[in-house]
């Protein structure tokens, strides 16, 4: 017997699919952005600096990308580099950070509480974060709190 022949879903309206595609653009753009935040947060925490060095070796980038990814990030008031101090946050860029750590650690949950391993939660989480809309974010922030519907 013969399966019966599979229909092709239907294109999506094309001004719905442009917006899709636009929101997949600019969470590419600000991923970066809010990786290097969160990362310079987390090295100030730890050990009072973040020096580009720190930030290049965390990274897997070379020093030249990220000096001029810091020059951006002032440029966008993100950061105040002092020279001989390293790179430090504005008030904008502690409250990005935070924002996108509060972002990672929902999603971590989440994966977790779908029974993904943590360390592949963790991973995993660094690139969702910056891809869901903040309805998903809510949803799944619900669901690892145990209350799905609420």
């Amino acid at each position: 017997m013969q399966d019966p022949p599979r229909s092709e879903p239907a294109l999506i309206d094309p001004e719905v699919h442009v917006e899709s595609f636009r929101q997949a653009r600019e969470a590419r753009r600000s991923e970066l952005v809010e990786d290097y935040v969160e990362l310079i947060a987390d090295l100030i925490g730890d050990g009072g600096e973040a020096r580009q060095v720190d930030i290049a070796a965390r990274l897997g980038v070379a020093q030249p990308t990220v000096a001029k990814m810091l020059k951006r990030l002032a440029e966008d008031g993100l950061v105040q580099q002092r020279p001989y101090r390293g790179v430090f946050l504005t008030e904008a860029g502690r409250a990005l950070a935070s924002q996108a750590r509060e972002r990672h650690r929902i999603v971590e949950r989440f994966l977790c509480a779908l029974g993904v391993s943590p360390e592949t939660a963790r991973r995993d989480a660094e690139g969702i974060e910056h891809h869901v809309s903040g309805e998903t974010l809510e949803a799944f922030r619900r669901f690892s709190e145990g209350r799905p519907d609420a």
